[in-house]
């Protein structure tokens, strides 16, 4: 008979036994249901008022407190937020007459081209079919407004997400700061991004950018702190070993091998800012979003089943075409 270091072995439970814990759970479960449930009936039948409403309320103290600090942030900061705000809208209005300028045939061969040769034939001409169903329904317009916001929003959450999570990575006091930061903007519901647009920028495409890059970037700085945490040690050992220098380190070892992570929290990124469209068509962005939020409005189905299918429709292209690239850096 085999034993233990310490004596003999343990004597393994029956299933009588377990049974047994299993029924002594489920009464403790009920016993404790059935208390709650008959001490909620006697305090309302007693009326105790301070234990059906809570005796402390200080909501009113802090909503003033925080209308004050919006006030005085517009006051102080006012012509830092219309800077911004001006060069935002210069910027889209831009880049959104550049895109309905250009006319749609050289606008479907570029995506095919992009689609090919960064992930397949196959996907290349799948793309171009979406667009040509986006066209036929009449939203060609509507769909190239709703890119130029995406491309600003991206291009300003890599701006910010890239560098945030390079340092993260390379310092493990500012990830234990800024993790808790990520975590609660991943679990904000995404209306609420909406508010400090519009307090700071008011209604238009410049708070929905706004909303759009707080609500896109936690993917892309977590998942740049994975990609480069994720470097095999011995490598980033090797280089050190021959002289490179941290920032040689970073461009030429830990970037480089991270490609195939950033380029997923990238792809996030996009997704999280198409899916943003249609919420931030609230606070006056044009593009699909405003077709859908209208459509609703006046309770035209048909209208606003096309636009959602639009914008499903784009994510699928955007979203195909950038897995192509990180499978094929992948490999």
């Amino acid at each position: 008979m085999s034993q233990s270091l310490g004596g003999e072995s343990p004597t393994p439970k029956s299933g009588f036994h377990i049974l047994l814990g299993k029924v002594k759970n489920l009464y403790f479960s009920i016993t404790i249901v059935t208390s709650a449930v008959l001490i909620s009936f006697m305090i309302h039948g007693s009326g105790f008022d301070p234990a059906l409403n809570f005796p402390l309320d200080i909501s009113t103290d802090i909503e003033r407190s925080i209308d004050d600090s919006i006030d005085w942030i517009v006051v102080s900061f006012g012509g830092f937020f219309d800077a911004i705000s001006d060069a935002i809208k210069i910027v889209l209005g831009k880049l959104q007459d550049l895109l309905n300028w250009i006319p749609w045939p050289i606008v479907m061969f570029l995506v095919f081209i992009t689609g090919w040769k960064i992930a397949s034939l196959k996907v290349g001409l799948l793309s171009v079919i979406g667009l040509i169903i986006l066209a036929t329904v009449n939203l060609w317009e509507p769909t190239m407004e709703t890119v130029a916001i995406m491309i600003v929003s991206v291009f300003l959450s890599i701006l910010i997400g890239i560098p945030s999570g390079v340092l993260s990575a390379r310092s493990d006091r500012f990830e234990t700061v800024l993790r808790p930061i990520l975590d609660t903007m991943q679990t904000m519901p995404s209306f609420v991004y909406l508010v400090p647009g519009i307090m700071l920028f008011g209604l238009g495409n410049t708070a929905a950018v706004f909303a759009t890059v707080l609500y896109a970037l936690p993917p892309c700085i977590r998942l740049t702190n994975l990609g480069i945490r994720q470097v095999d040690y011995s490598v980033v050992e090797a280089g050190t070993s021959f002289g490179s220098s941290a920032m040689q380190l970073l461009f030429k070892i830990q970037i480089p091998m991270a490609i195939p992570t950033i380029m997923a929290g990238i792809n996030q990124t996009v997704m999280m800012a198409l899916a943003m469209s249609t919420i931030a068509a609230m606070v006056g962005a044009g593009g699909l979003g405003i077709e859908v939020l209208r459509a609703m409005g006046q309770l035209r189905e048909g209208e606003a089943v096309l636009a959602g299918c639009a914008i499903v429709i784009l994510a699928v292209i955007i979203d195909r075409i950038s897995q192509g690239y990180i499978e094929k850096r992948t490999k």
